[in-house]
């Protein structure tokens, strides 16, 4: 399996009482893209933020493209958090100017083209901007690098319909086959459509990985149908 992200007995605890994840050791391949689903509570935002570098590891490991996660890494994971985090009186053009200085691998032509794809002026100041523009305007910036991993953090929450509809164009759209895509979202059925594989967490372990076409022939459901069995009460 060609890896890309490599986890070895990764293991985050609050405390005795509260282990968010608990001794998981998986390998995921580049080219996919890939849904990590759990109920609330189950560690995915916990999994993702020691992806990111945001919390350490109580014990375990984790490489991305052969590196520890850690200053390297952040070089080759685009991350688009749960919450909007434009904010002020800037312009998206500025924005655009501290993503060309802070990521070599930012391309502005490729964010350009998109924001006129949504007709959002790039003059326009944030301030303006309803929430779900500037959730475009985020995963725009994202999309826009040219990184290995991209990191969605429910990219479709809040949004209207056609609004995910345009999200899920640009994520399929907009990343180099070689790289992988992770998502996290509690919106399954809208989303599996563009899902390779699939992630299940629950009380911080991991419960199953899989890919898409798996569940659908050994099952005869789809992802959301088989999520619900799975974690029924």
């Amino acid at each position: 399996m060609n890896g890309l992200i490599e986890m070895v007995g990764l293991t985050k605890a609050y405390d005795a009482r509260h282990v968010a994840v608990n001794n998981v050791t998986l390998t995921l391949p580049r080219g996919r893209i890939i849904g990590l689903l759990g109920p609330n509570g189950s560690g995915k935002t916990t999994l993702i933020k020691m992806l990111n570098g945001l919390l350490a590891p109580t014990s375990g490991s984790i490489r991305i493209n052969g590196l520890p996660v850690g200053v390297e890494t952040k070089a080759h994971v685009a991350y688009l958090p749960d919450r909007t985090y434009l904010a002020g009186n800037e312009r998206i053009s500025e924005i655009l100017d501290y993503f060309c200085d802070f990521y070599a691998d930012f391309s502005r032509e490729k964010a350009i083209n998109m924001l006129y794809s949504l007709n959002i002026d790039p003059g326009t100041r944030l301030k303006t901007l309803s929430k779900g523009t500037k959730e475009k305007v985020q995963l725009i910036l994202v999309m826009s690098r040219n990184a290995d991993l991209y990191i969605l953090d429910e990219p479709i929450a809040g949004v209207d319909p056609a609004a995910r509809d345009y999200i899920l164009r640009t994520i399929i759209n907009n990343y180099d086959p070689n790289a992988t895509v992770l998502i996290s979202t509690h919106l399954i059925t809208d989303i599996e459509q563009v899902l390779d594989e699939v992630i299940f967490m629950r009380y911080g372990n991991l419960v199953l990985y899989t890919s898409v076409d798996n569940i659908r022939e050994q099952h005869g459901k789809s992802v959301d149908a088989y999520f619900r069995e799975v974690f029924a009460c």
